[in-house]
């Protein structure tokens, strides 16, 4: 159980933790060259969603929850948004709709049932969740215990604190994302991906095998990387391969030639060649595969990613526009 680490009175007592549960912003750029992944939530686009929906900044942190949601009993009422992964929210037992700005009122409880579609979902609470901030962010990296709580996932009997705004929160209840926004989830996704500019260490093969192939996400995977289990991606053992600094996204393929598609909590550099790297819009899709989860890749050009980027941005921030930062009555 954590110590308060105030005297303001909590938002939020955890009755039930869930599988993996964290406290996530959009992560700490900049560090790297320390060995400091920049981390942060896996499905960005979803974490921002839920955060304009509450009326919050996109860095505000929010929850992750993976697979298995958790049980939370409110202490204080706010604005609320679940967004990403259907895990069958409920408030008080019933049924509540993703994507949508709600009210809440002290003594509710949220809960989650079984999963039905994508791995991981996000809980916004107007004024974001307070946590010490640790080179820029608040973002939980359990690998090396920094940031969120005492850098781990949530624990029952924690609690949890909130930025508390000075403006009304009534007026944010009823936002939606509009539906033509609202990602598709599956379990078998098609993911665009750019080739590297490095090809040439691997077999001409290999490029047809990676975009006319299936992949499964192997139960070893988690936030730092997908283990996928298909076809070998054979590479030519005669040309060495020198660590260098990885992205998200990065197909590396190690010598057995089983591709690893890295993720936020990645290591900062490499010694696997990477065959092709996911383009950003498709990251999120990416983010929501769990174990068993299959995934196929196409080639996309760096133009074309970039075009789709622009486009996705201009959408959501026509339907949603972003919030400037909002004077909070707490801590910075």
């Amino acid at each position: 159980m954590t110590t308060p680490h105030n005297t303001r009175e909590p938002l939020i007592e955890v009755i039930k933790p869930g599988w993996l549960t964290t406290i996530q912003d959009l992560g700490r750029p900049g560090y790297q060259q320390y060995g400091m992944p920049v981390a942060g939530a896996m499905d960005r686009f979803a974490a921002i969603v839920a955060n304009r929906l509450v009326g919050n900044p996109d860095q505000a942190a929010v929850l992750e929850c993976t697979g298995q949601g958790p049980e939370l009993l409110f202490q204080q009422g706010t604005s609320l948004a679940v967004t990403g992964a259907n895990i069958s929210p409920t408030l008080n037992g019933r049924a509540i709709a993703l994507w949508h700005g709600i009210n809440i009122r002290q003594g509710d409880r949220l809960a989650f049932g079984p999963r039905r579609v994508g791995f991981r979902c996000y809980v916004a609470v107007t004024g974001g969740f307070d946590v010490p901030v640790i080179l820029g962010s608040r973002s939980t990296h359990c690998p090396s215990r920094t940031g969120g709580l005492e850098g781990r996932p949530l624990r029952t009997g924690d609690h949890l604190f909130h930025r508390a705004l000075d403006q009304a929160i009534d007026s944010l209840v009823g936002r939606r994302l509009p539906p033509r926004l609202i990602p598709t989830y599956d379990r078998s996704v098609t993911l665009r991906v750019v080739l590297d500019v490095r090809r040439h260490l691997f077999h001409e093969s290999a490029l047809t095998v990676l975009v006319n192939s299936t992949y499964t996400v192997a139960p070893q995977s988690d936030r730092t990387g997908y283990r996928l289990n298909g076809p070998l991606l054979a590479r030519k053992e005669t040309l060495s391969f020198i660590s260098e600094g990885t992205v998200t996204g990065a197909l590396q393929v190690p010598p057995d030639g089983q591709p690893i598609l890295l993720m936020v909590d990645r290591q900062t550099t490499g010694g696997y060649p990477p065959i092709a790297t996911v383009i950003s819009v498709d990251l999120p899709l990416a983010a929501q595969l769990g174990p068993g989860d299959t995934v196929r890749f196409v080639a996309c050009s760096i133009a074309e990613a970039q075009a789709l980027l622009r486009t996705q941005s201009h959408l959501l921030n026509t339907a949603l526009p972003p919030v400037p930062a909002i004077r909070s009555l707490s801590s910075p």
